[in-house]
């Protein structure tokens, strides 16, 4: 038989695990997105965080906002989940990437030019690229996906990538930069939400990115003609700050790698699906869904001669100047992706 003592001393212990379990309070996540609400996109992560929310085996709140509410930099996204003033961001890697070139590798200008080479190559940088998120950012990528093909967008006349000679040409990451350099272009730096203004007042010629996200940003309104050569996917990552994420059980740890794998598919699907209606409405051609803006572009044939422009573009100066950048910081930088990312697409940094 248990003693008086004893019995007390269970009770008492008992207590306090039932009012430590009243008391813990649910997990805040302060999340910013680069969606704006143009975006056709944005509805999948808007609901995808409801869902969050509304999870039974999850114990939190979001704090969801957007980028260009709160005027923040993308390329201020690693530093920002880093110093823990956002516990999660949707963050556009190569613009990050001057932060850490390593993490521009996923999605080096030239080397995967289509969607399914893209994703070929991200999944196999995946681990790399995490191993390398939490040393230098103390941070998780929960979700890596694609924006889409990343084209050009010009108000000037142009026929071919050889009339880019000359041209100011919006940039976003440091390999964009190099082609850009190599066609004989003079690459200008700016955040999506800079270049509408930019073409406008000719402070750049063109811009590239993505054909939906060119929609969504009204770039048709400001620019003629559409060269739907792809360079890049524009890859994204969802990232968390490793000390929020520690604040998970494993349990919670696991439900939320299977939510944010699921959003990921979404994303790449969408990628993938909107892209040709985009390129349909910029050009005024159909089918052209409700989900983009329908103008009158007029849509540059792609030949054989621009696509082999691009190829030798990655071998003459994306790869050695990447590397050299790179291994610079970071000395197992180019064996890394030569046994990943390269060797899944064939290519070989010497």
């Amino acid at each position: 038989m248990r003693s008086l003592q004893g019995i007390v001393a269970a009770a008492v212990a008992g207590a306090a695990m039932s009012a430590g379990l009243a008391s813990a309070e649910p997990v805040n996540l302060r999340f910013v997105t680069q969606f704006a609400g143009t975006d056709p996109k944005s509805p999948l992560e808007i609901a995808f965080v409801e869902g969050l929310k509304a999870n039974p085996n999850l114990d939190l709140t979001v704090d969801y906002r957007e980028m260009q509410i709160l005027n923040v930099k993308a390329a201020d996204g690693f530093r920002l989940v880093k110093s823990g003033t956002f516990d999660m961001m949707s963050v556009q890697v190569g613009a990050a990437s001057r932060d850490e070139p390593f993490f521009e590798g996923l999605d080096l200008i030239g080397v995967s030019t289509n969607m399914a080479d893209l994703r070929v190559a991200v999944n196999a940088y995946r681990d790399a690229f995490n191993e390398r998120l939490a040393e230098k950012f103390n941070a998780k990528a929960l979700a890596l996906w694609p924006f889409g093909t990343q084209v050009f967008y010009c108000n000037a006349a142009i026929d071919s990538l050889d009339d880019l000679k000359g041209l100011k040409i919006r940039s976003f990451t440091p390999s964009m930069s190099e082609l850009l350099k190599f066609l004989g272009a003079t690459p200008v730096t700016l955040q999506f939400s800079e270049v509408y203004p930019a073409l406008q007042r000719g402070v750049a010629s063109c811009g590239v990115t993505s054909p939906t996200s060119g929609n969504g940003g009204k770039w048709p309104e400001v620019t003629t003609n559409q060269l739907p050569i792809s360079v890049a996917g524009a890859v994204q990552a969802h990232i968390i700050n490793l000390d929020k994420w520690n604040e998970f059980n494993d349990a919670e740890k696991a439900v939320l790698e299977e939510e944010f794998g699921g959003l990921e598919n979404q994303l790449w699907d969408a990628a993938i699906s909107l892209n040709q209606d985009a390129i349909n409405c910029n050009t005024g051609r159909e089918p052209c869904s409700g989900k983009h803006t329908k103008y009158n572009m007029e849509l540059v044939a792609v030949s054989a001669t621009d696509e082999a422009k691009i190829k030798d573009a990655v071998s003459a100066v994306v790869l050695p100047t990447w590397a050299q950048k790179c291994d610079s910081v970071y000395p197992e930088c180019s064996n890394i992706w030569n046994e990943t990312v390269g060797d899944a697409r064939g290519f070989k940094i010497q």
